[in-house]
Formats: structure tokens, C-alpha cells, sequence
């Protein structure tokens, strides 16, 4: 039950409490008073009338009671448990709901064993049949359970102020930060108007904030809540009151060309609707939006919901996560982290320490979130509401806003170390240029990462001619494809073995792709077999198709496929392996209905080694197959 209907229940129904009334006519006066402020909604001038009420009576048990309800309206605590707690010693308290009140105002004090005391004498004294209160009073002592056993093993926290460099004596807030830590994007709101602001990490400083695009700031309406594909090309972020809204806040995507940002768009009904969205955290293959709405057909008032780009580019309809990670109550700020599978999100239903915690869910192998979701521990979590938390790709730190003493401005963005077992599953990333080998000319190009394994794409995307560049996430503890494709050149492959802890280093390429014409030679480095055999394992399914692909789209190309080895062994048995591995390319080739006349191949063995043969890493290069083009 939400805290606001708590609180009007009890003014509502509180004069059927036994409790002590007045008859001094100035406490009746002050409280009569408070009455018609109450009625106003004016909470602030209702309190100071009922405190003149008690400070005239002290007897006056029903005024404290109020005093305590609006203090709690008012979130002011501590104040909350004094007048409920004055209101309890002058006795005769029957029904036990004022146990109720003080217990909450204790659980958001951090007075967790005395909470935990009075909500089991609400359950002990309740004699109603409100059933939202026994089940109110229940979860709530889950969270004095949960929170009194936390605080007694609390985890490392030192949170650092990211400086002034970010910081301003604005409202700075809700960070996103690309995958290689170069881009920060965040929030700042000036004058009740709410834009963006990126830095650039130069070293180890980060460059003074600018607002990010005239294209997507805007000054009669508010953007927030945003969130970063990894490589910064993508910015899905919510906008409130814009022409073209569906609801009160929808979710909006702009992409960027090169160094561009373009006009950001509406994602449409599939995915906001006329209730509120918000809050979207993007996957890192682009397939998934994570995002926060309080539409129908949720478990509680706000829950965390998804929706999948299909095929054809258009998003699916929005699916609810379920009772995995949503409750009754609230869940809000999802960020799933560029490993794909460790999502961070805040909830004030699960077992935690007060008003609002954060929690981690990791997916499993059948892309469910495993129950139940983990607490990130005392102190990250206390009896404040703590949302709003963003890991970086490397696992190593956690970025969020507070107002934290000693801050810069109303909130600043902090970062901290994450607990070892809070991090996210281990990933990296491979980031570099697109050019033409020839003139040096960027190009626009396709990028596409394969996992050998599951045979699925993990990033498909367009550099652009403007810089060329890209970046990709790869989750490690599989074997990835890499291959690039641009128009009127051979298409370029490299594989990445992530199934050791020594390949956690991030890899920056700068590749020089060939134009196709006769002579241009392809290393084929995603074509596997197992040692001394020729049969073609089936992680090489997505390289073959390259090439089909290739020879398909030019129907004039003849090529020669070559098969190669290092000069470990017998000559001939060499030659003689590296011929059959070609031909097991030929065969694939020929089997998909290319022209027999376009294709050779031929074994060479040790013959046209491409590195030094003295060392393991040589040998394993120029055991290899390829092709060359000899006709065009």
C-alpha cells in the first residue's frame, strides 16, 4: 500500500481510535485548525497547528497521532517517531495501528530492531480486516529482518565525488558512460529545465561539460533519464510534454552519424503509450529496451517492462519483466549492463534496508532472470531511497547522483568501487577505424560479431564515412567472429578467443580493407578444423557464408582457395593436409551452387608463410586457409 494512502486512511478513520481527546479550548482550537489546513492539502501549516495543539495539551494523544501522520506525509522521520512515540506513553492506544505508523517512521530512521519490534505488535493488536495492512506490515518486517543482519556485515563503499570538472552547482545527475569510459552523458537541470551535457575523458581528466545537441536539447521541454548504447552511437532517452507524445513522458531515440547527433524520434505505441515511460537502458546488441511504466497490466504502480527490435526495425509490443523482477510495489532506473545478462535496478518491494534499494538479477542460459534478486548490501543501500545506479563495461565502478555532504551543487554524480560479487559478468571490447588500404580514405562499413558457439549475431552495425569508427561489447567465455563488410572491397575477418582471463584486454584495431580486383588476398581466420583433420567444424558456418555471400554478390569474381600450414612435420604430409582443407571449402562452396569454373584450390603447405615459424603465435598464423582472386 502506497505511503500516501496509509497516511489518509489514518486521518480519515483515526477518530475511531480510542485515543485521548482535549478539553482545553486553545488545544481544540489549534487542532480545529489543523483540520481545515489538512482538508487544503497545506501539510506544513497543519503541522505547526497541531504542535501548538500538543504543546498546549500534552494529554492531547489524538493530536500527536495526526502530528506523526503528517510528519510522515511530510517524509520528516524522525520527527514522525517522536510524536508517535509521545502519543504511545500517554496509553490506552487500542487497535495497534499507531505501531504501524511508528514502525515505518523507524524503518526510515535505520531504527530497524525497534521497527521490527512495533510492526509485530500491529500484527499482535490489528483486529480490522484491512488485508493491504497485514500484508504491509509483513513485508515491512522482511525488510527489518533483512536490513538488521546487513548492517552488521557491510560491504567496502568509499563514494568519490567525480569533481568539478563534471559538476556544477546545478542539479547534476543520472550519468551514462560509453563502454571504453571515454563519454559521460548526464542530466543537469537549470532553471526547471532539464538537458544534456557530455564530457570527454582527455587522460585521466575529464573535458568541461557542453550541452550535447541543439538537435535534442531543447528549451521548452525536459530530457532526461537517458541511456547510452556502448559505442555512444544510440540515445534513447525520455521526453516529457513534446508535440508529437503519445503520454505525459515518453521514450525518444536519436542516433548519431559520425559526429552528428540527428533528430530524435518518438519510438511509437509499441513501447509508449498515454500512461508514462521512462528511464530506457538499451542492451548492448540494440535488441532489447529496458525501460519503466506505469501502465495497466503491470504487478505494481511502476514496473520495469522490455520490447525487442524484430527483424523488420520495428520494436515489438512491450512485454512486462514479471514477478522475476517486479512486485506490487515500485521498481524504477533499470540499467542492463553491456554484458547483456546483469541487470541493476531499484525497488522498494524486495527485502531491503528502507524506502527504495538497489538490486542486481542475472539471466540464466534460457534468458530468465534468476529469483530472487540480490540486495547490493549496507551502506550502498540504507534507509534513503537509493536509485539510479549505472556500472561501467569493465565491471570496476558504479556511477550514481545523491546530494551527498560536501557536494558541488543540489546533487552531483559520484562514483565507487563495486563489491566483487556485485559486479557484473566480466566483458570487453574491440574498438578501432574503418579505411580504405590504398588512400586512406574512412569508409562507411558493416560490422558484425558473431558468436561461434550459438551461431547469434552480438552486434550488427554501420560505421560512417565522417570518422569510420566503431566500438562492440563481447561478453567473455566464448569465441566471437569479427568481420567487416563494405561495398566494392573484400570483406575483412578476425577472431577473438574470450575463453581466458589473459583476454580481458581491450583490442584496438585500425583496419585497411582491400578493393576488390584481382590479386587481393583473404586470410580466412573464422574457417576451423581440428589438428591433422579436414573436416569443417561447424564454428565455421559463419565464415563460409561470408564468402558465399562474396561470390554471389560478384558473379564475375574466380577465385583460388588455399590451404596452408607451418613447417612443423613431414613436407608432404603437410601439402597433402593442407589440399584436402582447401578442398573442404571447394566442396562447400559447390555444394551452395557456385560455378565449379569460378573455383580452384590448391594445398601449399609450409610454403608462403606469412610470420616467423620459431614461435607458437607465428606457427598458428600460418596455419591458415585463404583465398585469392584471380579473375575479375
Amino acid at each position: 500500500m502506497k505511503k500516501w494512502q496509509i497516511f489518509f486512511f489514518f486521518f480519515i478513520s483515526s477518530l475511531s481510535l480510542n485515543a485521548q481527546t482535549t478539553t482545553v479550548k486553545k488545544a481544540q482550537t489549534s487542532f480545529n485548525k489543523a483540520q481545515s489546513y489538512l482538508k487544503s492539502d497545506n501539510f506544513d501549516l497543519a503541522k505547526i497547528a497541531l504542535k501548538e495543539a500538543v504543546n498546549t495539551d500534552p494529554s492531547f494523544q489524538y493530536a500527536f497521532i495526526q502530528l506523526g501522520d503528517v510528519n510522515r506525509r511530510l517524509k520528516e522521520f524522525n520527527d514522525a517517531k517522536s510524536a508517535y512515540k509521545s502519543a504511545l506513553s500517554i496509553g490506552n492506544i487500542i487497535g495497534g495501528r499507531v505501531y504501524y505508523c511508528l514502525g515505518e517512521a523507524e524503518l526510515n530512521t535505520g531504527d530497524y530492531s525497534n521497527a521490527f519490534h512495533h510492526f509485530t505488535m500491529f500484527i499482535a493488536d490489528y483486529k480490522g480486516s484491512d488485508k493491504d495492512f497485514i500484508s504491509g506490515a509483513n513485508k515491512y518486517l522482511k525488510d527489518c529482518a533483512f536490513a538488521i543482519e546487513a548492517v552488521k556485515k557491510p560491504v567496502i563503499y568509499q563514494p568519490i565525488n567525480m569533481g568539478q570538472e563534471i559538476n556544477s552547482v546545478h542539479r547534476d545527475y543520472f550519468p551514462a558512460i560509453t563502454a571504453d569510459g571515454k563519454q559521460l552523458i548526464f542530466s543537469r537541470n537549470t532553471d526547471n529545465n532539464e538537458d544534456f551535457f557530455l564530457s570527454e575523458k582527455e587522460g585521466e581528466r575529464w573535458s568541461i561539460p557542453i550541452p550535447l545537441s541543439a538537435k535534442i536539447n531543447t528549451p521548452n521541454f525536459n530530457e532526461g533519464a537517458q541511456s547510452i548504447s556502448p559505442d555512444g552511437n544510440y540515445l534513447f532517452f525520455t521526453g516529457c510534454g513534446r508535440p508529437d507524445g503519445i503520454g505525459r513522458c515518453d521514450i525518444y531515440l536519436s542516433h548519431k552519424e559520425g559526429n552528428t547527433w540527428g533528430e530524435p524520434f518518438n519510438l511509437g505505441n509499441k513501447i509508449n503509450s498515454e500512461y508514462w515511460e521512462s528511464q530506457p537502458s538499451i542492451s548492448p546488441d540494440g535488441s532489447t529496451l529496458y525501460f519503466v511504466s506505469n501502465r495497466p497490466g503491470g504487478l505494481g504502480s511502476y514496473d520495469i517492462w522490455k520490447s525487442t527490435l524484430q527483424s523488420d526495425g520495428y520494436w515489438s509490443t512491450a512485454v512486462n519483466l514479471g514477478p522475476q523482477i517486479n512486485t506490487p510495489y515500485d521498481e524504477n532506473t533499470p540499467f542492463i549492463h553491456p554484458d547483456g545478462k546483469t541487470l541493476y535496478f531499484s525497488s522498494n518491494g524486495w527485502p531491503g534496508l528502507g524506502n527504495k534499494d538497489i538490486f542486481l538479477s542475472r539471466m540464466n542460459e534460457k534468458g530468465q532472470f534468476i529469483i530472487p534478486p540480490q540486495n547490493l548490501g549496507y551502506p550502498i543501500n540504507t534507509f534513503n531511497e537509493e536509485t539510479g545506479l549505472i556500472v561501467s563495461a569493465d565491471g570496476a565502478e558504479g556511477l550514481f547522483s545523491s546530494d551527498l555532504k560536501g557536494g558541488y551543487g543540489d546533487m552531483d554524480i559520484y562514483r565507487f568501487i563495486m563489491p566483487e560479487d556485485k559486479k557484473p559478468n566480466p566483458v570487453t571490447y574491440v574498438k578501432g577505424t574503418i579505411k580504405d588500404k590504398e588512400t586512406g580514405a574512412l569508409l562507411a562499413a558493416e560490422i558484425q560479431i558473431v558468436d561461434l558457439k550459438k551461431g547469434t549475431v552480438v552486434y550488427n552495425d554501420y560505421t560512417s564515412a565522417q570518422n569510420g569508427a566503431f566500438l562492440a561489447v563481447m561478453p567473455m567465455g566464448t569465441r566471437y567472429a569479427f568481420i567487416v563488410n563494405a561495398e566494392g572491397y573484400l570483406f575483412y575477418s578476425e577472431n577473438f578467443n574470450l575463453t581466458t582471463a589473459n583476454s580481458l584486454k581491450p583490442f584496438e584495431v585500425n583496419i585497411e580493407l582491400l578493393k576488390l580486383k584481382t590479386g587481393g588476398n583473404v586470410v580466412l581466420k573464422n574457417i576451423f578444423f581440428n589438428t591433422n583433420e579436414f573436416t569443417l567444424l561447424p564454428e565455421s558456418l559463419t565464415e563460409l557464408k561470408q564468402l558465399l555471400e562474396l561470390l554471389k554478390s560478384n558473379p564475375k569474381i574466380s577465385i583460388e582457395i588455399q590451404g596452408h600450414t607451418d613447417n612443423v612435420g613431414n613436407d608432404i604430409a603437410n601439402e597433402k593436409l593442407s589440399f584436402n582443407r582447401a578442398k573442404s571449402v571447394y566442396d562447400y562452396l559447390i555444394a551452395s551452387k557456385i560455378d565449379a569454373e569460378k573455383l580452384s584450390y590448391k594445398g601449399y603447405g609450409k610454403q608462403k608463410p606469412i610470420a616467423e615459424n620459431q614461435t607458437e603465435e607465428g606457427r598458428r598464423k600460418n596455419r591458415r586457409t585463404s583465398f585469392v582472386i584471380t579473375k575479375i
